[in-house]
């Protein structure tokens, strides 16, 4: 590849980038307004950031999950979990954004050459997996106390009072939108660079 299409690709993905930083922040930042039964924000996103990996690769996967959990403690969703630990939830919200980005970037490399669209398809679903896993696990290791209160004041177990008030629709709906949105577009992009 010569010089001139070298160049023009990294500013095509340079543009990109750009752009779904610019998605991430707005969506980290608004997502928190709409909930699901007034328990659980829904959060679109993981979309950007699962483009971004597969568009642009792995670290700018991670990139936009740091962007993600960065806006995300702006937001009045931030103020309840700093309440209860403020370095797990620093911790938790950005290595579950980052993570979350980075291992959708290398699943999408990985499987790329075999079919696109199932990179992307695979993509979208590995995203909130690591997502709503690491902030699980984030939950296990600095908020059990606020787990087991809340579970013992619903009569639950703290397993089922994470999956039900924490987790919830959420995890469904991510990985739902993820899977249809996210290589929907891919393909969309793609074709125009036809």
């Amino acid at each position: 590849m010569n010089k001139t299409k070298r160049r023009g690709k990294e500013t095509e993905k340079l543009v990109l980038l750009a752009l779904f930083t610019a998605f991430v922040a707005i969506l980290s930042y608004f997502g928190g307004f709409i909930k699901i039964g007034g328990l659980a924000s829904i959060s679109l996103t993981l979309i950007p950031v699962v483009l971004g990996a597969a568009l642009c690769g792995p670290f700018a996967g991670a990139w936009l999950g740091a962007v993600s959990g960065a806006v995300f403690f702006l937001t009045a969703d931030a103020a309840f979990w700093f309440g209860l630990s403020i370095p797990g939830t620093i911790i938790t919200v950005m290595i579950k954004g980052i993570l979350a980005g980075l291992l959708a970037g290398v699943v999408y490399r990985v499987l790329e050459k075999a079919n696109r669209y199932l990179a992307v398809m695979v993509s979208a679903v590995v995203c909130p997996i690591v997502n709503t896993g690491i902030f699980l696990l984030g939950c296990l290791i600095f908020f059990m106390d606020a787990v087991n209160a809340g579970a013992a004041s619903e009569g639950m177990s703290a397993g089922g009072y994470l999956i039900v008030f924490f987790v919830g629709l959420n995890f469904v709906f991510e990985l739902l939108v993820n899977v249809i949105v996210s290589p929907a577009i891919v393909r969309l992009i793609n074709l125009r660079k036809k």
